[in-house]
């Protein structure tokens, strides 16, 4: 081999090594990392290494359209827009290694529409944009993200999460699954005149533990289970010649087919029962059982909830209480998401409270006065984790205010007792007091509209705290109406006070996110959190309050965050590609936080909000950076929206 032939094979060698450098950066880095291995080639060969110092323009407005893709291989890159009346722009968003930009403009054939400047010296891997195209056009998981963006990685990160949890507990389908894709058997029903006799030896003979009573159009009226024959057999009252619509229970749960397994999962846990009707255009066309929906190991979804209504002691409910906690590791193995999996949580919370209620007025004694008991925070909003605390309150009627002293004097007594007993089945005490054993918090209908007027009125810093607290608002037990319509009350003088809200708007941007202009996430520098950031103070309030004060200003009454930015999102309120942003930033660091709870009490050690970001791998740091933007945008919106 000659002298020149050496150095050309040498040359080609380093070629090699330099591409296969690349690729193996580029596999550590989404959606890079799922490319096919000619794709990721092919990009490789098609990518020059361009550097940019400290304070370059990389691309900027007043360059036209948009002709290369970049690919960060070092540094950081800073997105600037120019604030009317600043000197100094304005930081939209930071870009690090293994991220790519700027590809709205690239597919919209257009120019960026923010300045990209180099935040220090770095490096990136530059392609043309017609082989942008070409990449885009050939390779599926490039064109995914290209088009959805960080929102498709969650579905990664979603798997790991499903695929840590099957490895104790099995693979099961997910509760995204449609009902109608768990229909085995045409549904057995029966008409209203048909006798029980003749209706249990349907379900008999095909082996089913229901049967649904339908007109002659097959809409169910009615529906017959083992449990009803169960309950005539004890009771000693079964004619089994009588018709079948004299035993029956009246206007079963429905659901349409195209409904989900958690939906059904919800109805049947709210409602304590184990069959749902599937009715598309009026007709039955199948019925789904709690066998059908769930074969969780060791806990079923409707069977803890019954074990929780009919617990015999607060005991009994401690010992249940344990069961909740293997219910998140079921869940997540069922594909559930952190919103699901929160309104579970808050669903056999509220099973819990209401039979504590029950068990304390059959201790301490019935006060003979009807009540309601209402939750506030985390609980009002179905929010709650595996970490929680009490914020409750009670409302009762009263015509005069001896006898509201007097009612307040027989219920206070009562309500010191659940609280207690609430704090015994694990949901701790409120530091702040802010529980019905409080006299300030046991009140007449007329007080609470008074004190909740108060607060919409004179716009105190406290009073702005307790409406961030006491506007999550919901009923766990007893009647509804009252407290509904006193909150229809707040709704009309929060939308017809501008100040309230921009007081409000000035309380939702207090807690600011923790990502800054040169770093991944702004940490704590000292003290026991050296090193960590809150992931509910500072990460999923900023959605929490911007939720709140827009749902509250637009007269929505609902509580739940997500919710809430559905319906902003259905109103217009929100764009909707901005309030799906939000939705999904917000599952994420919900679901960061209670997979740190799992692994805390998995540990032996106390629950904490408080996240190392270091201890996260490269995809989820990577998302919750951007969830953490997302928090920050809507701010920056609140503060557009009301002049702050």
């Amino acid at each position: 081999m000659s002298k020149d032939d050496k150095f050309t094979q040498a040359g080609k060698t380093a070629v090699m090594q330099n591409i296969q450098g690349i690729i193996g950066f580029l596999l550590g880095y989404p959606p890079f990392n799922l490319m096919e291995q000619g794709h990721l080639a092919w990009l490789v060969e098609h990518a020059q290494l361009r550097f940019f110092a400290a304070g370059d323009p990389i691309i900027q407005p007043q360059d036209g359209p948009v002709q290369h893709f970049f690919i960060v291989k070092q540094g950081l890159i800073r997105g600037e827009r120019v604030v009317p009346g600043s000197d100094d722009p304005d930081t939209t968003f930071e870009i690090g290694t293994g991220e790519c930009f700027p590809l709205a403009a690239l597919l919209g054939e257009r120019a960026t529409r923010t300045l990209h400047r180099a935040a220090e010296d770095s490096f990136c891997l530059t392609v043309k944009r017609d082989d942008f195209v070409t990449l885009f056009s050939q390779s599926m998981p490039f064109r995914d993200f290209a088009l959805r963006g960080v929102s498709s990685l969650l579905e990664q990160v979603n798997q790991q999460a499903q695929k840590q949890a099957s490895e104790t507990l099995g693979s099961h389908y997910s509760l995204d699954t449609r009902l109608d894709g768990l229909i085995a058997r045409e549904p057995i029903h029966c008409y209203p005149t048909t006798c029980i006799r003749d209706a249990v030896k349907q379900m008999h003979e095909a082996g089913v533990g229901s049967i649904v009573i339908t007109d002659q159009q097959q809409a169910p009226t009615g529906i017959f289970t083992l449990r009803d024959l169960r309950a005539l057999i004890a009771n000693d009252a079964a004619d089994l010649n009588s018709p079948i619509s004299d035993v029956m229970t009246p206007q079963p749960a429905a659901l349409p087919s195209s409904a989900s397994a958690f939906d059904a999962a919800i109805a049947m846990t709210r409602r304590h029962i184990a069959h749902i009707c599937l009715v598309d255009d009026g007709k039955l066309t199948g019925v789904v059982s709690e066998r059908d929906l769930f074969s969780l190991q060791r806990v079923n979804l409707v069977h803890l909830a019954r074990m929780l209504r009919q617990a015999e002691s607060v005991e009994r409910l401690c010992e249940l209480r344990g069961d909740i906690h293997k219910l998140v590791d079921s869940m997540l193995a069922h594909g559930a998401s952190s919103g699901q999996i929160t309104r579970i949580i808050t669903l056999f919370n509220d099973h819990t409270v209401c039979r504590v209620i029950e068990l304390s007025v059959e201790a301490h004694g019935d006060p003979g006065i009807p009540f309601s008991w209402l939750c506030f925070g985390s609980e009002g909003r179905q929010e709650q984790t595996l970490h929680t605390d009490q914020d409750n309150g009670i409302l009762f009627t009263a015509v005069s205010a001896q006898e509201t002293e007097e009612r307040r004097a027989r219920l206070l007594p009562l309500a010191a007792h659940i609280n207690n007993a609430l704090a015994e089945c694990g949901f701790s005490l409120c530091k702040g007091n802010i529980m019905a054993s409080n006299p300030e918090l046991c009140l007449s209908a007329h007080e609470w509209r008074e004190k909740f007027s108060r607060m919409v009125r004179s716009t105190t810093p406290a009073n702005l705290l307790s409406s961030s607290i006491y506007f999550d608002f919901r009923v766990v037990w007893g009647d509804k109406r009252a407290p509904e319509q006193l909150f229809a009350d707040v709704l009309r003088q929060i939308g017809g006070n501008t100040l309230f809200q921009q007081q409000m708007a000035q309380n939702a941007l207090l807690n600011r996110p923790p990502i800054g202009r040169l770093r991944d996430f702004v940490v704590a520098r000292s003290g026991a959190e050296k090193d960590t950031l809150d992931t509910k103070v500072q990460g999923l309030s900023p959605f929490v309050d911007g939720a709140r004060l827009l749902a509250l200003a637009n007269g929505i009454s609902v509580a739940n965050t997500l919710e809430r930015l559905q319906q902003l999102r259905e109103r217009r309120v929100l764009d909707p590609q901005d309030a799906d942003a939000y939705i999904e930033g917000y599952q994420f660091i919900q679901l960061v936080r209670m997979q740190q709870h799992q692994q805390q009490e998995r540990d032996g050690r106390p629950f904490s909000n408080r996240l190392d970001p270091e201890n996260l791998n490269q995809l989820d740091r990577r998302i919750l950076r951007e969830s953490f933007r997302q928090a920050k945008r809507l701010q920056a919106s609140l503060a557009l929206r009301y002049n702050l």
